[in-house]
């Protein structure tokens, strides 16, 4: 029977939720609880550089390690994967209005990073989603790496993009396309607020 449930539970995982959308519930969690990431990281013995990832929708846990944080933050896993998957049907089309676009957080200690999701939803083994990200002049973070491919489309301002060992310069119009797992941060060094379209592509077949 455990077997079963486990098997179970990993296909979810790998072919219906995206990465963020279980970060996003571990998060809202760990911040109802008051809980900072080294205490999660003490309690539940996953390190906080991986418990930063699977918060900002970096990567997906294994079922050992989402079993460990769920049962540190005292939640029962039926009540937590009840919370998955509440919104993956498709009815054919989706219209969203810009108000119902929701503020996140990708990055606790990034400054002036201010991500908007307008879309997240999963098609035969893929999760997508697209956000509207506004980077504030002088806007700063670490480079980071995504289990995903990531699609940048500069919609006004110049940036200049840091992908591994290269640095791309960045203006209205242009757009990139890169494999998430190279290292990567947007830099704004003008002193105007930069509008980015980002979309990541995962693959949980």
């Amino acid at each position: 029977m455990l077997f079963l449930s486990i098997t179970f539970i990993t296909s979810d995982l790998e072919k219906k939720f995206a990465y963020n959308e279980i970060g996003n519930i571990i998060r809202k969690h760990r911040k109802g609880k008051k809980l900072r990431l080294t205490s999660l990281a003490e309690t539940s013995g996953v390190s906080i550089a991986m418990l930063s990832k699977i918060e900002n929708g970096r990567m997906l846990p294994t079922i050992p390690t989402l079993f460990a944080v769920i049962g540190a933050l005292g939640i029962a896993p039926d009540t937590f994967f009840s919370e998955l998957g509440r919104h993956n049907t498709f009815p054919g089309y989706v219209f969203i209005p810009k108000t119902e676009y929701a503020s996140f957080v990708k990055e606790e200690n990034a400054k002036g990073f201010h991500y908007f999701s307008i879309l997240e939803h999963h098609i035969e083994g893929t999760s997508l989603q697209i956000s509207l990200l506004h980077l504030d002049p002088g806007a700063k973070r670490k480079v980071v790496t995504t289990h995903a491919y990531e699609y940048i489309y500069l919609i006004s301002g110049t940036i200049e993009y840091a992908l591994g060992d290269q640095t791309f310069h960045m203006r209205e119009g242009d757009s990139l396309f890169f494999d998430g797992n190279i290292p990567h941060v947007p830099l704004n060094k003008s002193d105007k607020i930069a509008t980015l379209l980002v979309f990541y592509l995962f693959n949980e077949a």
